[in-house]
């Protein structure tokens, strides 16, 4: 008795790696956007405080995130541009394009990360507070907007890694004017007979001149 062997229709085993696509656009999409907004929300708020000595008294001073460091949303906006970017770009563009992505959001974390313990914002402002250029900060304390800072940039570098692994799946901007990424044929110019007087009209609707000058 002979055995059948089942044959793998061809759409099936395209269906996998299309979904893949599908999906990890959809993520990278969702998490580079969420990721970007959470960071930029981050660095506009208060991330450290702390008091300066001043005429005798305790003066209360804060520093926001952009205070401390003005990395985390200078590289989100890099990163929410390379979100857009990827879609313009093909093959070994997008693949760079897609490290700059990650690199922003790994960029974003580690320098979160080092502002997290960063006090020099407050000395300034404890310096000019007292008038004393040796003045410190004390009684230094942290918030919790430095770690979503954080976690914003992992969001990035979600979206960066997903582009990289995925990326050759996706669309393009130019994929709805091109198929199978053939050139487009160019129209051929149509022949105008100057002993009709029709066709010397259609030729001036279509801008162009009926003499061939």
């Amino acid at each position: 008795m002979g055995y059948v062997t089942a044959v793998p229709h061809p759409r099936s085993e395209a269906a996998g790696p299309a979904r893949a696509g599908r999906l990890s656009l959809a993520i990278a999409l969702l998490s580079g956007a969420l990721g970007a907004a959470v960071a930029l929300l981050a660095t506009r708020q208060r991330w450290s405080e702390g008091t300066a000595t001043v005429a005798g008294g305790a003066f209360p001073l804060t520093a926001k995130g952009s205070d401390v460091t003005g990395v985390p949303a200078a590289l989100a906006i890099v990163g929410l541009a390379a979100l857009v970017a990827v879609f313009a770009v093909r093959r070994a563009g997008r693949l760079l394009v897609a490290g700059v992505l990650a690199l922003s959001g790994a960029g974003i974390a580690v320098a979160a990360l080092i502002g997290a313990g960063d006090s020099s914002a407050l000395d300034e402002q404890a310096a000019k507070a007292s008038g004393d250029t040796s003045a410190t900060v004390s009684e230094l304390s942290h918030t919790a907007w430095p770690y979503v800072a954080v976690a914003g940039g992992a969001l990035i570098l979600l979206a960066g890694l997903l582009a990289l692994r995925y990326g050759r799946l996706w669309p393009a901007m130019s994929g709805r004017y091109e198929r199978d990424g053939a050139p487009r044929a160019r129209r051929k110019a149509v022949v105008v007979d100057p002993d009709r007087p029709e066709d010397i009209w259609k030729a001036l609707d279509r801008g162009e001149d009926p003499t061939g000058a």
